[in-house]
């Protein structure tokens, strides 16, 4: 397996998925607008959920940093990360995002904001001390590759997209249960096809949701070795960033100020919470074994 590879198949692989869901979500539409012959159910779906990911697109980065409670860094304050940063943003051909730091011993980091005018790289004080200078900067690219890569500019839209689902589904479920099946009795639905549709339809409402949620995860795993990929191919050096992993993993510390609604932005699980094998299907990022296993084969 080589960089370029590895990068290539990561990317198809996302928009096959992302394809995939699209289509997912007209189905869904088309079956649930069918059943109660309103074909603006998708139409007040999709718009509800665009508003709502579109405030949270433009406030994401403030109310993170916040959260976490990260401060920013100057070049004064630590020149050699600032470099570090500097170095790869230009390698990257990128602008340099802002850098912050969280007071805290646990190594991890994250990237936020909407697009690379906006973006963000946050490390914790234990990553800056831990960790020597070539993981450092396996770690600054593989933050700033999900920069490079639009990765929050994707992940929005798949947010809008689950959303889109749960809307359906729970609008679909309420309407079955509270009148919607009356209405539909009195227009003169009730054939037996239509009672296999409606059938089908509350099985997908109910499942749908669960699906969606899978999907995304699937999709932020994607991106997650892609990170990892675009990352090595900045520095060159695949091995700084399969160590740097290692390390992070290896710390049973948690970090402080990460929360449940945060964790999946780090590069590493933050609250340092173990999953078996079924479990791994509702993790954000893919296991840091298999990551590693991937980055020493591009060596």
């Amino acid at each position: 397996m080589t960089i370029y590879s590895e990068i290539d198949s990561n990317k198809r692989r996302t928009w096959v998925m992302i394809f995939g869901f699209f289509v997912f979500i007209i189905a869904l539409g088309w079956v649930f607008g069918r059943v109660y012959n309103e074909p603006l159910i998708l139409v007040a779906a999709v718009i509800f959920a665009t508003v709502q990911a579109l405030v949270s697109y433009y406030r994401s980065a403030e109310i993170v940093l916040a959260v976490s409670g990260a401060h920013p860094v100057s070049e004064q304050q630590d020149p050699d990360l600032y470099h570090i940063l500097e170095n790869l943003s230009i390698t990257a051909g990128t602008p340099m995002p802002r850098l912050y730091m969280i007071e805290d011993t646990a190594p991890n980091a994250f990237a936020t904001g909407r697009d690379p005018e906006h973006a963000v790289i946050v490390v914790t004080r234990g990553l800056r001390e831990k960790l020597t200078r070539t993981e450092l900067e396996g770690v600054v690219a593989h933050e700033l590759s999900h920069v490079r890569n639009y990765d929050i500019r994707l992940m929005t839209v798949v947010v809008v997209l689950v959303g889109v689902v749960a809307l359906l589904s729970d609008w679909f479920l309420r309407w079955s249960f509270w009148g919607g099946g009356g209405r539909r009795r009195r227009s003169g639905g009730g054939g037996q096809g239509e009672v296999i549709l409606l059938v089908i339809a509350l099985v997908l409402a109910i499942m749908a949701p669960i699906a969606a949620v899978l999907i995304q995860l699937a999709i932020s795993r994607r991106r997650e070795y892609l990170a990892d990929a675009s990352g090595a191919l900045l520095t060159r050096y695949p091995e700084g960033l399969a160590s740097a992993l290692e390390k992070i993993s290896a710390d049973k510390e948690p970090l402080e100020a990460a929360n449940k609604a945060t964790a999946h932005l780090y590069i590493d699980n933050p609250l340092k919470e173990h999953h078996g094998a079924l479990n791994s299907l509702f993790s954000t990022h893919p296991p840091v074994a298999e990551r590693i296993k991937r980055l020493r084969s591009m060596l």
